[in-house]
């Protein structure tokens, strides 16, 4: 009687059935356990586990789109083995970056060759359980050379139903959906709230129509556009303070590229050494301002997400990266914009020059020059890390390059050692590892100990070689090295509960300004790495008013402290506002709407998140549209990237 029943595996329909509540069950078994959604309540929960159905009835039922039986489960088997492996990949990419894979990521691939063991140490052995289902499913397929159906004309009917029902799930999912979050779809700078309510396949179908709208910006765009756009920057315009202003005029610029690398890790000790005692002692020198309050601002595309801000002050995408999706694109950009002051440029990187698509878009920056691992003697296996040469060499093998630019000079040098999987040569190191257990945050304070030497060394360099009384550095932290994955290890390592708050805080990176000269000091302002462009224009004399940046000087009176976050959260003194709920800074207590006394604050809160909001989308506007194209600023002269070309003239001469 089974072999009759047409539900059974002997049937086509049978097969479709099973294969559907496998993928359903697995979806939900993956996104209730590797993505951490903080899920809550009853409704939360069954949207949860609801959520996959739809999705995963309609992808599969393209499979009764052709007539024959065998195609009909071949086509099962293929679309069934894609689907895991978009699961599959969302998870391991969400193991590192707390995030899920956008399609502008996917074009990202380009990089995939230099990331090496990063992504070997994301793998687990367990891994092979996601495609247990998918091997079973091909020996199915490979055993049933006959599959039983009924009419086709059933079978074609049974189709459009299922579509139909699918739908209707989808549906009464995003129905729910919005009665718990309203406007979910309107307010996507989120992707973990669309995977919490929307489930993973319909995400990639709202990324994919959110990618398509972002791309047709460009065409659509016209010089009407940037009418609002000048209107926003001009009346968010903050103006320098005379006591810094021009202070550090026609020095040298060299920005330390400081990788991975947060705030908590200075003045952390191990056994009773400080982690990094150099830059320790720079946060107290007299003509260094360091900025304690001071947070990375990056989505996706992390390391160029920092870069972008850092030469704009726009923010990176909320999908991928601007480096590579948008390098053809016009800007503003600090090294172009000091040409007119006679400033020559360079990036220093021993990595490959394709690497974040940076040979492209340096050229749209304006950079005279992009030394590249091209430049550098890479023969040796000990002087390299995963993304390049490491730090130390890479400072001493910069040194001539440096030395040999016309003055004045603004360049950036990337440092690579401390970063994921944070795995180095153990003659290398100069401090014991924590002893948390989790490898990633106990080796993440050796490599930030070297990077810590290698600043030293940077600093020694520029007084051997006489730059040291006529350059400006700036060191940065540009993204997370330890990702919320890891919270309970850093529990043990600030002693406290990494709460939602905590978590926000520790999105605090480093930020050093040494000026010759010029009196420093702790500045407890609030900023991030949009305001990084102005500041340090206006330290150099150059008044940023006609430019279209979006971030203000961190020394000005009219700064506000205000650190918007990629998804719509943001920091201040007094609250900060993370997934739509409110902290006070002070107590870390979240606000409560019930209590009259929050209320006010609570309301204010949501002001200051409307006008984030706004901040972000006029930014996307900006770098979608590609509308600085329609705007020249008074005695400002686009970059022409014809004329420049980063070919090393003599490669051979680096000893490769």
């Amino acid at each position: 009687m089974l072999k009759n029943n047409k539900f059974s595996l002997n049937h086509f329909a049978g097969i479709y059935a099973v294969a559907v509540i496998v993928l359903w069950i697995k979806t939900y078994i993956v996104q209730i356990t590797q993505f951490n959604l903080e899920v809550k309540g009853v409704l939360q929960h069954f949207l949860l586990f609801i959520n996959p159905l739809g999705a995963v009835m309609l992808l599969l039922a393209i499979s009764f789109l052709f007539k024959k039986d065998k195609r009909k489960l071949t086509a099962l088997v293929v679309i069934y083995t894609l689907v895991t492996i978009l699961l599959f990949a969302n998870a391991v990419y969400y193991r590192f970056f707390s995030d899920f894979i956008t399609l502008p990521t996917v074009t990202q691939t380009q990089n995939f060759g230099d990331l090496g063991g990063s992504v070997l140490s994301l793998l687990h052995v367990t891994d092979i359980l996601y495609f247990v289902d998918v091997a079973l499913l091909i020996y199915l397929r490979v055993k049933k050379k006959n599959v039983l159906t009924g009419d086709k004309r059933i079978t074609a009917k049974k189709g459009s139903t299922l579509v139909t029902a699918a739908i209707a799930i989808s549906l009464f999912n995003l129905a729910l959906a919005e009665m718990d979050r309203p406007q979910l779809l309107s307010r996507g700078f989120d992707r973990s709230y669309i995977v919490k309510y929307l489930g993973m396949y319909n995400y990639t179908l709202y990324d994919s129509v959110e990618t398509a709208q972002a791309s047709s910006q460009r065409a659509l765009a016209d010089s009407n556009d940037i009418s609002e756009v000048l209107n926003y920057t001009r009346s968010n315009y903050a103006a320098p303070d005379k006591e810094y202003f021009g202070v550090a005029k026609d020095m040298n610029v060299v920005y330390l590229h400081l990788e991975s690398f947060q705030t908590f890790l200075l003045d952390y000790k191990i056994n009773g050494e400080e982690v990094t005692p150099f830059l320790n002692k720079l946060t107290k020198n007299n003509e260094t301002l360091y900025f304690d309050n001071f947070f990375h601002q990056t989505g996706q595309g992390k390391t160029s997400d920092a870069e972008f801000m850092l030469e704009n002050s726009l923010f990176g995408l909320p999908q991928g990266s601007a480096f590579i999706t948008k390098g053809q694109n016009t800007y503003q950009a600090a090294p172009n914009i000091l040409k007119d002051n006679g400033y020559t440029s360079a990036v220093f990187h021993g990595n490959n020059g394709s690497f974040w698509n940076r040979n492209v878009i340096y050229k749209q920056f304006g950079y005279d020059e992009f030394y590249d691992a091209s430049y550098y003697d890479t023969s040796s296996d000990k002087d390299m890390a995963e993304y390049g040469l490491l730090d130390k060499p890479f400072f001493t093998q910069s040194r001539p390059m440096l030395n040999d630019l016309p003055q004045p000079f603004y360049t950036k040098l990337i440092t690579v050692g401390n970063h994921f999987p944070y795995k180095m040569d153990q003659d290398l190191v100069t401090i014991d590892k924590e002893t948390t257990g989790d490898a990633s945050v106990d080796d993440y304070f050796q490599t930030a100990r070297y990077l810590d030497e290698s600043v030293k060394q940077f600093f020694k360099q520029l007084e051997k070689d006489g730059l040291a009384d006529n350059t400006m550095v700036v060191l940065y932290g540009d993204h997370y090295g330890i990702s919320s994955n890891h919270n309970k290890a850093m529990e043990q390592i600030i002693g406290k509960e990494v709460t939602p708050y905590e978590n926000a805080g520790l999105q605090r990176v480093p930020l050093f300004i040494h000026v010759p000269g010029m009196q420093g000091g702790v500045k407890h302002t609030y900023g991030g790495q949009i305001d990084m462009l102005p500041t340090i224009l206006h330290l150099l004399g150059e008044d940023t008013q006609k430019y279209v940046q979006l971030g203000t000087d961190l020394l000005s009176k009219d700064h506000k402290e205000v650190v918007a976050f990629r998804n719509g959260d943001f920091t201040s003194p007094s609250v900060y506002s993370i997934d739509e709920k409110v902290y006070d800074t002070k107590t870390g207590k979240q606000l409560d709407p019930e209590k009259k006394k929050d209320l006010a604050r609570i309301e204010k809160a949501k002001e200051t998140s409307a006008e984030v909001s706004t901040k972000l989308g006029i930014s996307d506007q900006i770098v979608n549209g590609d509308l600085l194209r329609f705007y020249t600023p008074t005695d400002y002269k686009p970059a022409d990237p014809l004329k420049l070309d980063y070919t090393n003239p003599d490669p051979n001469a680096t000893g490769k």
